[in-house]
């Protein structure tokens, strides 16, 4: 590591001595934070539990065939891209607090417009609007806990982002199983509340802060958050906003790190691992499962749990190891799934509508019975290889260069 390197290392404020501060304040301020990643995680799940519904819907209005179900999951993800521009203007000019405020606007607009929705259209756009608040609270919330957290405490603060993202997907999951597509969407409504409220009360980072040189305001908050008195001192920091050159795409420094974080990204979401986040009840029901949401919770669960080991262990194993292992479980687990719909076709009952909750001595005799439990067995699998690769692949970012221009909002 270069003296560079080292400068760049550092925390942008530091105690004298080096020593740990103790705050706590630092641990609420990265919750509400982190209540974003939570509202993006049950936006995505959303749509898994409410299109089986809407299928059904009394209201030939409301009711959504085939392509307008296919639009329904995935326009989330354009909204989300637009939201990921957006929340990189938005972040180093109206600050890391005052973007996560703005984010729980689209987000509580968003499924107030599904709640109220009379036709397929206030559907999408309702829809559009919590994906381009996703964008936004994908970006901005790591920013934000990463550049509050000091050293001690920033890769435990700093994992949370992906693991709430998980355990709102697993809510919405849990909640779809027994509340109907407009009590979903009121449910939707509560976490951003929350970060609005949360939020509010919270400080901005001083990173920020002291790059509107407002440096007493930068210690203020570091004493609020960290819990410590004594005097601060600022470490000399180099140019590290002296923009970024096409002709630096020149340098194997910067287009080799760029082009493995850019394609292992580009591979991951092509796996399909949303696809199955936004459609598990209706992949199941498709499958001919008689509780296809209990199916999805199962599924959210397991990529709560995964999501976790892979935190806990990513730094011992290493990303590589971990990367291809994941690459491996996922190949085997989509090509299982496929077998057991391969199989199952073109039976009288397909799987018989397999109650999970029931031994299969007690099913009615099928062949295709005993295959039940390879979908579930399959689809767990897929998400424990995902969510392993998916903790790699936000770690994986740091290998973007510092003058990368996806650099700043990727990896801060």
């Amino acid at each position: 590591m270069t003296p560079g390197d080292q400068e760049e290392a550092q925390p942008l404020l530091r105690p004298p001595g080096g020593s740990a501060p103790r705050g706590r304040r630092v641990f609420l301020a990265a919750f509400a934070a982190a209540l974003g990643p939570l509202s993006f995680g049950f936006a995505l799940g959303y749509s898994s539990p409410a299109i089986p519904s809407l299928r059904r819907a009394a209201s030939p209005a409301l009711r959504l065939d085939d392509a307008a179900a296919s639009w329904f999951g995935a326009i989330v993800t354009l909204g989300a891209a637009a939201g990921g521009v957006l929340g990189g203007w938005l972040v180093d000019r109206a600050g890391r607090k005052l973007s996560l405020l703005l984010c729980s606007v689209p987000f509580v607009a968003g499924f107030t417009v599904i709640t109220a929705a009379q036709n397929v259209w206030m559907l999408l756009g309702g829809r559009l609007l919590t994906g381009l608040a996703c964008g936004i609270a994908s970006l901005v919330a790591p920013v934000y806990i990463s550049e509050i957290a000091y050293p001690e405490v920033r890769g435990l603060l700093g994992s949370c982002v992906q693991l709430m993202a998980v355990i709102g997907i697993l809510l919405a999951y849990l909640a779809g199983w027994v509340l109907k597509w407009r009590w979903l969407a009121v449910l939707g409504c509560v976490p951003p509340s929350f970060m609005l409220l949360l939020m509010s009360c919270m400080p901005e980072t001083p990173r920020y802060l002291l790059t509107q040189h407002k440096r007493q305001e930068a210690v203020a908050t570091m004493q609020f958050l960290w819990g410590s008195e004594q005097g601060w001192e600022e470490p000399p920091v180099r140019a590290e906003h002296q923009g970024f050159h096409l002709a630096q795409l020149r340098r194997p420094g910067v287009y080799k790190p760029f082009i493995i974080g850019i394609s292992l990204m580009a591979f991951q979401q092509l796996s399909g691992i949303n696809a199955v986040m936004f459609y598990a009840e209706t992949i199941f029901e498709e499958a001919k499962f008689k509780d296809s949401g209990l199916a999805s919770v199962i599924v959210g669960i397991i990529q709560v749990l995964f999501t976790a080991v892979a935190a806990l262990v990513m730094d011992r194993a290493g990303r590589r190891l971990l990367l291809a292992s994941s690459g491996v479980v996922m190949v085997f687990s989509t090509s299982a799934f496929g077998a057991y719909f391969k199989l199952t076709q073109g039976g009288p009952s397909n799987s018989s509508h397999v109650d999970l909750l029931v031994p299969v001595s007690m099913e009615p005799a099928s062949g295709s019975v005993g295959l039940a439990w390879l979908a579930v067995g399959s689809m767990c699998l897929f998400i424990a290889g995902g969510a392993q690769a998916l903790r790699c692949l936000l770690a994986g970012r740091c290998l973007l260069h510092l003058q990368c221009p996806f650099h700043s909002g990727l990896c801060p």
